[in-house]
């Protein structure tokens, strides 16, 4: 289901983002809507995106979602609306790639979870999905790729 995780650093990141907390029945009425507000506010600014869009999770998910829909950028972007300039930030991380459609990414999670525990990790309790492949590339979920990481409350903390 997921490729074998490994231990990585992250970086400090820009984005530009819409944090939400929403119950778990609503998220998929509020991703779309989300994904294409920031977007949208990054071409009116004229600023590109510096890679593919993500969700930083402030706690892992439960009966609620308390996230940001992010888009990395290298300009920083002015608040507009709901979005607002942001930072994902540095960490060792548990990082792995789902390779399916986004109903698996649960299971996905667990197994990556799973694996930071016997690896005698502790994990904090945020973490991030960066969207590689997703439906914009075509309809078969079979393709689509999803990086997981997991930031570890054991490991030193990122610059």
């Amino acid at each position: 289901m997921i490729d074998t995780p490994q231990i990585a650093q992250s970086t400090a990141r820009q984005v530009a983002m819409i944090r939400l907390t929403v119950p778990t029945s609503q998220i998929r009425t509020v991703m779309g809507p989300g994904i294409r507000e920031v977007y949208e506010t990054l071409a009116a600014q004229g600023i590109s995106p510096a890679g593919p869009w993500l969700t930083h999770h402030v706690r892992r998910p439960t009966e609620v979602f308390d996230f940001a829909i992010c888009v990395p950028v290298t300009t920083p972007v002015a608040p507009a609306g709901r979005v607002q300039p942001g930072v994902l930030p540095a960490a060792t991380v548990a990082r792995t790639v789902y390779q399916g459609p986004y109903e698996g990414l649960a299971a996905a999670w667990g197994e990556l979870m799973r694996w930071i525990e016997a690896e005698g990790h502790t994990p904090r309790e945020d973490l991030w999905e960066i969207y590689a492949v997703g439906p914009e590339s075509g309809q078969d979920a079979s393709a689509w790729r999803t990086e997981l990481n997991c930031p570890l409350a054991d490991a030193p903390r990122g610059r």
